[in-house]
């Protein structure tokens, strides 16, 4: 999906009790101060978890999902966790959580045999951070995952994707307004910290909808504004076929990242089939998984993309709406997002509640 990069703000929690703290969470201990979930709170998540599959109708699985894992918070790029918080995260599921391979889980999901409190770990659009960061600490924890890679950015000589060149000019211009009147925008504002954040948001929340050849034309200007340089942040060929020898499962996310119902018919086809083809050509092996850019059912995506997904011979594709998978889901239409709690107590409670809420989530 299309969405900046960001990383989730850390406040260092009170000393003692107070609203901000939750039972069973331990004293800070982990290095870069970030919180870890004490025994209580480990024993409370597995034994709700529990308690969530002996009652509910049928089991469910919750898919979470990320982009990149920044090496150090950004204040521009608020969404996406730094190594700290991305460890944490990680070490909560490996304690209190059943982690498994998402095209096992759904295999396991359709025979009947899904273990409660199931999750599995995706990350989207294929940062190279996946490989230098997430990795090694999804390998400590013995941690399996899958990342959906936007095949035609593969490489460092292909550039980064649209919506980090226009993080990059935010950043880098000076104070002041930026005027994309010309372009069919709006004057935005760089004054200010929070300025630039929401000028960041607005042009890539508009820059999705835009027309191609428009988008190609702002991020262009920016560019000529802003500086050509670019730190490479897409996965190269090499660091793909590295993290599928490590158990890190591929799966599709088109060539170019394109909203698809802005496309035609034929070209979104070539969009989806074409990049599963790239991908099994790289790593060798068949690609089953496909996660649609940008993941809003009925306005990134419709009927039409769901049937050329079918047709090209994926298992399962996934969206970006909350919430658990039940097994009378649509098998190409299954939601996965990510809690957004900043404390590992909260962050669990939020899993098995969508874990619990699974049967009711639309169909």
């Amino acid at each position: 999906m299309i969405a900046s990069s960001r990383t989730e703000q850390r406040s260092t929690p009170p000393a003692g009790p107070g609203p901000d703290r939750d039972p069973g969470e331990a004293d800070l201990a982990v290095p870069g101060h970030a919180p870890r979930l004490g025994r209580l709170g480990a024993a409370l998540l597995r034994a709700a978890g529990g308690a969530i599959g002996r009652f509910s109708r049928q089991r469910s699985l919750a898919v979470v999902n990320y982009h990149r894992v920044l090496a150090r918070p950004d204040p521009l790029l608020d969404t996406e966790p730094d190594v700290a918080t991305f460890h944490w995260q990680m070490a909560l599921l490996a304690e209190c959580f059943n982690v498994m391979p998402l095209y096992e889980a759904l295999r396991a999901l359709d025979e009947g045999r899904l273990p409660p409190r199931t999750v599995c770990i995706t990350f989207d659009d294929g940062y190279r951070s996946v490989h230098d960061l997430a990795l090694p600490i999804l390998r400590k924890f013995g941690l399996p995952a899958t990342v959906f890679v936007t095949s035609g950015f593969v490489g460092s000589g292909n550039g980064n994707m649209w919506n980090d060149r226009i993080i990059h000019a935010v950043q880098s211009l000076p104070a002041g307004t930026l005027d994309l009147s010309d372009l069919g925008l709006e004057c935005y504002s760089l004054d200010s910290l929070e300025a630039r954040k929401q000028t960041a948001q607005r042009l890539t929340e508009a820059g999705k909808y835009l027309p191609p050849d428009q988008r190609d034309n702002l991020v262009a200007r920016l560019d000529r504004m802003s500086g050509m340089h670019h730190d490479a942040l897409m996965l190269t060929p090499d660091m793909v076929v590295a993290l599928e020898r490590n158990g890190i499962d591929i799966g599709a996310h088109t060539i170019s990242h394109p909203i698809l119902t802005s496309l035609d018919d034929d070209s979104a086809r070539v969009e989806i089939a074409a990049g599963k083809g790239q991908l099994e050509a790289l790593v060798g092996k068949p690609v089953r998984l496909f996660a649609y850019p940008n993941g809003k059912v009925g306005q990134d995506f419709d009927a039409r993309h769901v049937e050329m997904v079918r047709q090209a011979g994926f298992f399962a594709a996934f969206t970006t709406a909350a919430g658990a998978i039940t097994g009378d889901q649509d098998r190409f239409q299954l939601p996965r997002s990510r809690p957004w709690d900043r404390t590992p107590f909260r962050f669990g409670l939020r899993l098995l509640s969508w874990m619990a809420l699974g049967n009711r989530q639309p169909r």
